[in-house]
C-alpha cells in the first residue's frame, strides 16, 4: 500500500487529484496548508507528496524545505503556468518534479507512478539489476548501499540526483541529452525536460565538485547535453 499526501488549499483540486489517483494500492492523505503537510510527514509513513506552492499558513516551498531537513520522500510541486520562477525555486529547494495546472489526469497518474517506482527501487536493494559498484575517477557509487563518495568523502544526494548520477556513470564519456536523462530517470514524456534536468545537474555539481564553476567530472556539452568524465 502506497501512502500519497495531497496538499493544496483548494479543496476542489484535492478532491480531483484524489479521484485521479485512488486505487486498491493507494491510500490518500490530505492537507490544506504547508504546516499540515509537515505535521503529517512527521507522524505518518508517506511515499509521495503532491504539494501546491501558494498556500496559507505555510507555503509549499517553506514546507518542502522543512520536510527536506528530515525526509527524502519524493515531492511533486503543483504550479500554475505563470509560476515559472516558483517552479525553479522549488526544484532548487529539493522538489523531484512539477506538474502545471490545469492537470491532465493521465499525466498526473504517469508522474505519480514514475516517482513511486523510483522511490521503491531506491529504498530497497536492486543491485541485481545492474552493477553494484561503479567508479569514475574519484567518484564511487555503491548501488547496493545506495551511497556515493567523492575522494572518500560521503555525499548526500536526493533520489533523483542519485539516479541521474548513476545513469551518467553507467557510460563515462557518453553525452546524454536532457530528454534522454529525463526519459530514463523520470520514466515520462520529456516535455520541459531542459529546465528540470539542468537544476538537478547544478545541484550535483554543488555537492560533488570542489569548484562547481570548473567541474572535474560533470561536464556540459553545449547544445547536446551532459556527460561524466574520470579525468581530474
Amino acid at each position: 500500500m502506497y501512502h500519497i499526501l495531497i496538499c493544496d488549499d483548494e479543496k476542489e483540486i484535492v478532491q480531483a487529484l484524489e479521484i485521479y489517483l485512488k486505487g486498491p494500492d493507494i491510500d490518500i492523505l490530505t492537507a490544506y496548508n504547508g504546516q499540515e503537510a509537515v505535521d503529517l510527514v512527521k507522524s505518518r509513513t508517506i511515499h509521495l507528496i503532491l504539494m501546491d506552492i501558494m498556500m496559507p499558513v505555510k507555503d509549499g516551498i517553506s514546507a518542502m524545505k522543512e520536510i527536506r531537513a528530515f525526509s527524502n520522500v519524493p515531492i511533486i510541486l503543483l504550479t500554475a503556468k505563470s509560476q515559472d520562477e516558483d517552479m525553479i525555486s522549488g526544484l532548487d529547494q529539493g522538489a523531484d518534479d512539477y506538474i502545471t495546472k490545469p492537470f491532465n489526469p493521465d499525466e498526473v497518474k504517469a508522474r505519480v507512478r514514475s516517482s513511486l517506482r523510483r522511490y521503491i527501487q531506491l529504498s530497497g536493494s536492486d543491485s541485481a539489476a545492474g552493477r553494484s559498484l561503479i567508479q569514475v575517477g574519484g567518484i564511487r557509487l555503491d548501488d547496493e548501499a545506495k551511497s556515493v563518495t567523492v575522494d572518500g568523502q560521503a555525499v548526500s544526494l536526493t533520489r533523483t540526483e542519485y539516479e541521474i548520477l548513476k545513469l551518467l556513470m553507467s557510460q563515462p564519456g557518453k553525452v546524454f541529452s536532457s530528454k534522454e536523462i529525463y526519459a530514463d530517470v523520470w520514466k515520462d514524456n520529456p516535455f520541459g525536460a531542459e529546465n528540470t534536468v539542468a537544476v538537478h545537474i547544478r545541484h550535483l555539481r554543488e555537492k560533488m565538485e570542489i569548484d562547481p564553476a570548473r567541474p572535474r567530472y560533470l561536464k556540459v556539452v553545449w547544445g547536446q547535453g551532459y556527460k561524466i568524465e574520470g579525468n581530474q
